[in-house]
């Protein structure tokens, strides 16, 4: 991005996206000069505060309503063809999924009756829904926040027996994501278009750490619903959304990967619903933009990958990933993948997606080729010499063979790998990062070979990632010295605990997705069937601790969202897997066109053998 294309994107976000602080706190006796404009979020007054008001249970189905911004369109018919339900048509899915959700029986669509010999295969019962699925329905609606009347995301977590909240009754961009994609499936879709467009009012707030201002196009990790006085008297309220961008999160840590999921699930919200006009809005495509305007800005690094500090995603306390964390590569990857699809073509925006392709080209080559270990990269790296100065060197980043840690010779199989977790300089975190894995398979960022050694890792080292509840956040723990110099002896991140080797069950959903994409549902059944047996028993947990995965968390807040939201969302892409499509990317030939490594005298290149195999 060159300077002048930066400033014109700050220019257009001034006048499109940034909301004015003072517009949403400001009292009822407004100028006469701006009371006839019509704002996109009118501000929501209440002449008498009732505190409950803030949660209120979403229990609108799509499939019962019409489009608001469009009193005039005439509804969509339900049909009973699956491939139209994918295609936008998603109250087939409420319908048959879900029937008691209607309280009206929608009449059938009359089709010419089948032969009486094919009456009985063409006839599919329709599952029912177990109790466990029913009351995770219940806590996903309880949690749901409301802003003035209108749905706008789930609380982080809904306990009742807790006193302390601490920001666990926020709406966090990446917990909402889950939560988002089960009511998407489920037709409900006002939830998620609201999200969408009032985080987008909040990106770029003038938040500060200590009078520093963060960099324009930031999502906030997070926002909470305040409600306020109009005037000094108290008698008037108004409700305002007041983000926090880690000005008050522990550590102080901006979120890297708040930006790269709003982008992700814009484009799965556009797919599930076919309502492209959202993305094709001004605001809207001066989000995306300045999103990438952050991501793809110029600096001192020499790689095409993210670099980020400790705490920056996920994993939000320091555990040793700064640097070039693969969840942030995979996250970026994935939202580099959307923004293209998404962008519209003109003059002004030619040079961004050229910008996109040149990125992806280079971050794809990176990873597959220095992230991925199996046996045979691992002997490779045995064998490593050091010191290497010439464009033809073996070990670029200078990887000192001690490095290979003593647990990781015995575990690796013989068939299978994975990418670890970070590089940089005479530095390979060989630790297994469950998220970036099996988001690189979902997006692509990984070739077909690789993704099936992943699953395959998986599935050979199931009572290591598994055990008694899916999924290890990463493998192994950091233990004694380590944890002490590493985490800062963080009480949190003790051993097989939290962050540090917990099991989170909200992975749950990810690891679906991923296997459906590789053809084999069935490594995620089974998962499942290991959640269902305890995550209603043990109030749905946030983490569970030990190697094994058989404690609830420490510290694990009950009815976690993410992790109800996470089951809800794996069971319903079970049933119907030709959703999983429209949630991940396929391979792109083209993109192997642009191989980075063409430039240089390299003869063996892993995107030359990948694009054989797809196309042979």
């Amino acid at each position: 991005m060159n300077g002048q294309t930066t400033m014109g994107l700050a220019a257009a976000a001034a006048a499109a996206v940034r909301p004015c602080r003072h517009r949403l706190l400001s009292s009822a006796a407004a100028a006469p000069s701006k009371a006839s404009a019509t704002p996109l979020f009118p501000r929501c007054s209440h002449p008498q505060h009732q505190h409950h008001s803030r949660r209120l249970p979403f229990l609108v189905s799509a499939a019962s309503h019409t489009s608001q911004s469009d009193p005039s369109t005439t509804p969509t018919p339900i049909t009973s063809d699956p491939r139209s339900a994918v295609a936008g048509n998603l109250p087939f899915f409420d319908r048959v999924l879900f029937p008691g959700s209607f309280p009206v029986e929608t009449p059938p669509v009359e089709e010419p009756a089948p032969p009486a010999d094919e009456v009985q295969t063409s006839a599919s019962p329709v599952r029912e829904e177990s109790e466990t699925e029913r009351e995770a329905w219940r806590l996903l609606r309880r949690a749901v926040v409301s802003y003035c009347g209108d749905p706008v995301g789930t609380v982080a977590a809904e306990d009742p027996e807790c006193t302390e909240m601490l920001n666990y009754d926020q709406v966090f961009i990446r917990d909402f994501v889950p939560s988002a994609l089960a009511f998407l499936m489920r037709g409900e879709t006002e939830i998620v278009r609201n999200f969408l467009l009032h985080t987008l009012q909040l990106q770029s707030w003038e938040k500060t750490v200590d009078c520093y201002s963060p960099g324009q196009g930031l999502m906030p990790a997070s926002f909470k619903i305040k409600t306020v006085p109009l005037d000094e008297n108290n008698e008037a309220f108004e409700e305002v959304l007041d983000p926090d961008f880690g000005e008050s999160a522990i550590g102080r840590v901006a979120p890297v990967d708040s930006g790269l999921w709003w982008i992700i699930l814009l484009r799965a919200y556009c797919k599930f619903t076919g309502d492209y006009s959202l993305q094709e809005r001004v605001d809207v495509q001066t989000g995306i933009k300045l999103i990438l305007s952050l991501c793809l800005s110029d600096g001192f690094d020499m790689f095409p990958t993210l670099l980020v500090t400790d705490g920056s995603c996920m994993i939000d306390r320091r555990m040793g990933i700064h640097g070039h964390p693969l969840e942030i590569q995979a996250l970026f990857y994935s939202a580099l993948r959307c923004s293209r699809e998404m962008i519209v073509m003109n003059d002004g925006s030619k040079h961004l997606v050229q910008a996109i392709n040149n990125r992806l080209s280079a971050l794809s080559f990176h990873i597959r080729e220095y992230y991925w270990v199996d046996m045979k990269k691992i002997n490779e790296i045995y064998r490593y010499k050091t010191e290497e100065y010439s464009h033809d060197a073996t070990n670029k980043f200078n990887i000192y063979p001690e490095q290979i840690p003593s647990w990781l010779v015995d575990w690796v199989p013989e068939k299978g790998g994975y990418l670890i977790g970070n590089l940089q300089p005479a530095h390979m975190d060989f630790r297994f990062f469950s998220l970036g894995n099996l988001w690189a398979i979902s997006s692509s960022l990984t070739t077909p070979t690789q993704a099936e050694g992943i699953l395959s890792l998986i599935e050979e080292k199931w009572d290591d990632l598994v055990a008694n509840m899916p999924l290890k956040i990463c493998y192994p723990a950091m233990e004694d010295d380590e944890w002490r110099i590493v985490t800062g002896s963080d009480p949190k991140n003790t051993p097989w605990s939290y962050h540090n080797g917990g099991s989170w069950p909200t992975l749950l959903w990810q690891f679906t997705l991923a296997c459906i994409k590789m053809g084999r549902p069935e490594l995620a059944r089974r998962a499942i069937a290991v959640a269902e047996e305890k995550l209603s028993a043990d109030k749905w947990p946030e983490y569970y601790d030990t190697r094994s995965g058989r404690f609830v968390g420490k510290q694990s807040r009950s009815y976690q969202t993410w992790t109800i939201a996470g089951f809800l969302t794996s069971k319903i892409l079970l049933e119907n897997l030709e959703l999983a499509s429209i949630l991940t990317c396929d391979e792109d030939l083209e993109l192997l066109e642009g191989c980075a490594c063409c430039l240089s005298k390299r003869t063996r290149c892993s995107r030359r053998a990948t694009k054989s195999d797809i196309i042979g």
